[in-house]
């Protein structure tokens, strides 16, 4: 069950990455899937560090850093993937 939450996750957190970049990723959406749960674990380790982990209520600022990591993720491998094909 964590695997589906994880691939779930990692659709919303990569879609919403894809919407705050500017111009168009020429990648595949299992792409974005994966690059947004790299986003994710990448994200939760950043706001780990920074104490922002676990707050009362909704973890905004963990939830902006996870979106954060997988639109510089993207911004990284978009151009990569967009030569490849």
């Amino acid at each position: 069950m964590s695997f589906l939450w994880a691939v779930i996750a990692g659709l919303v957190i990569g879609v919403l990455a894809r919407i705050v970049l500017p111009g168009r990723q020429p990648i595949p959406i299992w792409l974005t899937i994966l690059l947004g749960i790299v986003g994710a674990l990448g994200g939760n380790a950043l706001a780990g560090a920074l104490g922002v982990r676990d707050t009362g209520g909704v973890d905004w600022i963990r939830h902006l850093l996870q979106i954060g990591v997988a639109a510089l993720v993207i911004a990284v491998v978009s151009p990569v993937w967009g030569r490849r094909t």
